[in-house]
């Protein structure tokens, strides 16, 4: 734990749990940087107002409550930034980190800070100041012929979108969940995924600048030739490929990200498979393997949990106010009044009418051979549970999923946990009932979704509470933690983490993968200044 406290000395010092939505006299002390006095802090502040100018910098409790705000258990204070910054340029990156190594200031850097179930924008320990990169927001070059594009960190996927849209060029992005607010660097350096055949977003990310800790700036791939025109064009340069440290890392600040953009098809069009019973995800997974494999489902397929999909458009009150978690039969009956099924699986076909002629009755065939319906735009039109994914298969935008962090109303909170497994039927089955299992011993509802690539899934596990509530909220953190360790003694280790679980997760890869980070990490960042404690890498 950061500042010297460890989790037995707060909860002495501080008695019973505090919230950190009224910051105690334990928290605020906790926000300053570690090992810095108030004096030095405050020196700290005025230079970095010189550096930024003065409405730009962030370093009082009101001015702070945005980036404090994080939807995760967070009883305890271990996650309250000093401050924040927020540079204009690369100039301006390089002379705060500068003025970072001589102080010894722990930087947190963030794009928009949206990073919804893990944490948003606070760090992975008290007393960071954020590095707000949210001005530097320009889509520096868009190559039309070949669909590339080159963005600054807080460039969102909805600014993408509207130039598009405006100089009627024949692309598609490809968005996360809540993409109108989120940025295309920042979900793409967490290595997220969409819901298009470009979904896999690191994969076709192509090219960096990334400026390290003592200001060197490092362009990868083909971005260092000089003269060169390619750097958009060609992944993998001359060399080590260096791209993937700089990914949900600490080793770097990136500031420019070049990625990839999907053609526009001449036709789309999206299917929903409707399941009725809970144990049908292992048929539908072993039914969807084979065509993600061979390419005929081109994009990332959602098996979404009926109660996850309802999340999305109620709240708990609409749908139950009895004790205790809500009873499969009520969400069974929910289901069918909102025409879904216990599990609702997503594809969408692109290309020509003729190729998607060609390919539907295979695909159909196959889903209902589980004993699923399979249904279309003629059967769906309209549905919002349909119009939701519809619109993310094609690229579209929606903010409809933020309706997850208020399913137990205006106080509610949410935490992500997201274990990869082998996209096989047994995988699913075995996922499924260890977390109902869990997540119901807690008291809390298993509202599950599975994102299923070529051969792994993604299990997309929303563990929403009330934040409000201090009990309610640390049931949630140890519901969290039996969750993560006793996935992990099955090997289903998670791909990202909360800045709340960080170390947790990274204890289950192993203490040589640690180790070889450690010395990354000593090697580009000896002060370690920046975002210490990201992905458990000090």
């Amino acid at each position: 734990m950061s500042n010297g406290f460890s989790r037995r000395e707060v909860m002495a010092i501080g008695g019973a749990v505090a919230s950190t939505a009224a910051l105690t006299p334990l928290v605020r002390a906790r926000m300053m940087p570690q090992d810095m006095d108030r004096d030095v802090f405050a020196g700290v502040v005025r230079e970095l107002r010189a550096i930024v100018g003065d409405e730009w910098v962030f370093a009082d409790e009101a001015s702070t409550i945005s980036y404090r705000k994080s939807g995760i258990p967070d009883l305890r204070g271990e996650h309250v930034p000093s401050g924040a910054v927020a540079p204009a340029n690369v100039e301006q990156v390089q002379a705060i980190l500068a003025l970072a190594n001589r102080y010894r200031l722990p930087l947190w850097p963030i794009s928009t800070g949206k990073n919804m179930g893990y944490g948003m924008a606070t760090p992975a320990s008290s007393g960071q100041m954020i590095l707000d990169l949210k001005r530097m927001n320009r889509i520096l070059d868009f190559d039309a012929e070949l669909g590339t594009i080159l963005v600054e960190p807080g460039v969102t996927y909805q600014q993408i979108h509207d130039y598009i849209e405006d100089n009627d060029l024949p692309y598609w992005v490809d968005v996360p969940t809540v993409g109108p607010i989120v940025s295309m660097m920042g979900n793409t350096l967490e290595r997220g995924v969409g819901y298009t055949p470009y979904g896999d977003h690191f994969f076709m990310q192509c090219g960096m600048e990334v400026v390290l800790a003592d200001g060197t700036i490092l362009k990868t791939g083909m971005g260092s030739i000089e003269n060169g025109n390619t750097w958009q064009a060609f992944k993998w340069g001359y060399g080590p490929y260096l791209d993937g440290i700089f990914t949900q890392s600490n080793f770097g600040i990136v500031t420019k990200l070049g990625m990839w953009l999907m053609p526009k098809p001449p036709a789309y069009k999206p299917f929903m498979v409707r399941s009725p019973n809970v144990e049908d995800v292992a048929a539908i997974t072993d039914t969807i393997r084979p065509f993600r494999m061979n390419n005929l489902i081109p994009n990332g397929v959602l098996i979404m949990g009926a109660l996850y999909q309802m999340s999305m458009f109620n709240r708990r009150a609409d749908l139950w106010d009895g004790e205790g978690v809500i009873p499969l039969d009520v969400i069974q009956r929910h289901a069918r009044a909102n025409d879904i099924g216990m599990w609702n699986t997503f594809y969408a076909l692109y290309g020509t009418d003729e190729i998607i002629a060609a390919i539907e009755p295979i695909l159909t065939a196959a889903f209902e051979a589980t004993g699923a319906d399979v249904l279309t735009e003629a059967e769906m039109g309209g549905n919002p549970y349909f119009e939701h994914n519809k619109t993310l298969m094609r690229g579209g935008m929606t903010l409809e999923e933020k309706g997850l962090v208020r399913w137990w109303g205006r106080s509610g909170g949410a935490v992500a946990f997201a274990p990869v497994a082998p996209a096989k039927g047994g995988e699913t089955i075995g996922q499924t009932q260890l977390a109902t299992e869990i997540m119901n011993k807690w008291g809390f509802d298993y509202a599950p979704a599975y994102a299923v690539g070529g051969r792994e899934l993604h299990h997309i596990i929303f563990l929403m509470f009330d934040k409000g509530d201090d009990e309610h909220s640390a049931k949630a953190e140890q519901c969290m933690e039996e969750m993560i360790t006793r996935f992990g003694e099955r090997g289903w280790a998670a791909y990202r983490s909360s800045v709340s679980t960080m170390d947790l997760v990274a204890d289950q890869y192993g203490a040589a993968n640690r180790e070889v980070n450690a010395r990354i990490k000593q090697a580009l960042d000896p002060n370690h200044i920046i975002a210490p404690g990201k992905q458990g890498i000090a």
